[in-house]
């Protein structure tokens, strides 16, 4: 038996798990992120963690195929991260400093190209190699597979879907300094930002006026319910992501479009809506692309990362 590992590394915790080759999730568990010290500590602690389950597991190194890691930045080809503001990382040889502390052979992606490959290694788009994924949380993340090969790009940044721009006239700034990205519109902080516009632009009564605490999550639920001014603000959403991939779907031409992240637990009223408004401005020759939800969760990153590091 052959066996893989995979890390998605996040800002607060480190989730791991160990593979078989053929894609089956033997044990999963996670550690805190120490970012202190610029970072110097994350690496060190993933290593000594593994090699720890690696001994509870009677496992040699001879036995695993190698480490995949996700992490939240630009990453290029090489597993050389370019600049990790939240880890306290510059320019990073990844790859190459994992594999020096674990003795085997590492590769690293960014995290959420990596958790699209898990979605095509065994997810929601399982069977599929040219596959398109969106993930709607805090932020809009993206990652993009093509022929079962992630689109990593010349300088890391290949499926930066959130950072699209769907409105030159926004007033407001993104979190990156450009103004109308994907993200200020549908992210779960984005809705509710359009949602609080659309109130402050009509007196028409709506369940969340008047509440000091909204969530992206009251929107669909009351746009559910049939309330008109929550249903246009994810109408707005879908606009917004519709376009933003019919764009996309011009340059990769995927066979299947994936939403995840938090905000896809809104579920089917957000796939319609979306997938409506991509149906709207697609190309004829690529207006028949699938459109399905994730389903591999929390764990599409550690099924991602050990599929990368079948590749190595």
């Amino acid at each position: 038996m052959k066996y893989l590992f995979g890390v998605d590394l996040g800002g607060t915790s480190v989730k791991m798990g160990l593979f078989t080759s053929e894609g089956e999730l033997r044990s999963q568990w996670e550690i805190p992120t120490r970012k202190e010290e610029d970072g110097r500590f994350i690496l060190p602690d993933i290593a000594q963690s593994l090699k720890q389950n690696m001994r509870i597991n009677k496992i040699v190194p001879e036995d695993c195929l190698g480490v995949g890691i996700g992490v939240p930045g630009p990453v290029d080809e090489q597993g050389i991260v370019k600049g990790c503001v939240n880890l306290g990382w510059k320019n990073f040889h990844v790859a190459q400093a994992l594999s020096e502390l674990t003795g085997m052979p590492c590769r690293a992606g960014n995290d959420a190209n990596v958790a699209a490959l898990g979605e095509v290694w065994e997810g929601g788009a399982k069977g599929y190699r040219d596959v398109v994924m969106v993930t709607l949380g805090t932020g809009v993340g993206g990652g993009i597979v093509i022929d079962g090969q992630i689109v990593a790009g010349a300088h890391g940044a290949g499926g930066e879907i959130g950072h699209i721009t769907v409105n030159r006239d926004e007033p407001d700034a993104c979190n990156c300094g450009k103004k109308g990205c994907l993200e200020q519109y549908a992210s779960a902080t984005g809705i509710v930002k359009q949602m609080r516009r659309i109130l402050d632009e009509t007196d028409d009564e709506c369940p969340l006026r008047g509440q000091e605490y909204l969530s992206a999550k009251k929107v669909f639920d009351h746009a559910k319910q049939g309330d008109k001014l929550c249903g246009k603000a994810v109408w707005q959403l879908g606009d917004s992501l519709g376009l933003a991939l019919a764009g996309i779907a011009c340059v990769c031409d995927p066979e299947i479009i994936l939403i995840g992240g938090g905000v896809s637990k809104a579920g089917d009223i957000l796939l319609r809506t979306v997938e409506e408004a991509y149906r709207r401005y697609a190309f004829h020759a690529t207006a028949d692309c699938r459109f399905a939800l994730a389903t591999l969760g929390n764990q599409a990153g550690i099924y991602g990362a050990a599929r990368l590091a079948l590749d190595r």
